[in-house]
């Protein structure tokens, strides 16, 4: 669970978080960061993110996490207590909010989204990248193989 978490070992590139909010003439596009990991390794590193964000200031309400693949524990936990439940903690905007690609339309904007590409169709993945970018106020992270996130995006990230 979010609030448990245990340390780890670094990731090679750790996620900068901005120090202080933009200012209000900054651009509206986040900052965006890609974490190299594969589909197995990417929910971890995502993990890691979401620990060195904490660790560097960010609150928990302030982060969403994306996958692609198979949910996050947490979101499947969850889950088992209903759709009404779960939402509900996604409204209160507490803490880091996980949530699927399919259904991560649904997930409001936080300045912080944290994409873990861990697997999962390219369709899924071609879904949650450019609504990611949407919903990230100041820093998207993307988890995953760079090829695949680059073909997916038919881009350089």
């Amino acid at each position: 669970m979010p609030g448990q978490r245990a340390p780890r070992e670094a990731v090679a590139a750790k996620p900068v978080p901005p120090s202080a909010p933009a200012p209000a003439a900054a651009s509206a596009t986040p900052q965006i960061q890609l974490l190299p990991a594969s589909p197995e390794g990417a929910l971890d590193a995502a993990e890691e993110a979401v620990d060195l964000l904490i660790e560097s200031g960010r609150a928990p309400g302030e982060v969403l996490v994306i996958t692609t693949g198979e949910p996050h524990p947490w979101a499947e936990h969850e889950l088992s207590f209903g759709e009404a439940a779960y939402w509900a903690q996604h409204d209160a905007g507490d803490d880091v909010f996980y949530t699927d690609a399919a259904a991560a339309e649904r997930a409001e904007p936080r300045p912080v989204v944290v994409v873990a590409v861990n697997g999962g169709p390219d369709t899924a993945a071609a879904q949650a990248l450019p609504l990611a970018l949407t919903r990230a106020g100041a820093l998207l992270i993307v988890c995953g193989d760079p090829q695949r996130i680059n073909s997916v995006l038919g881009a350089g990230v």
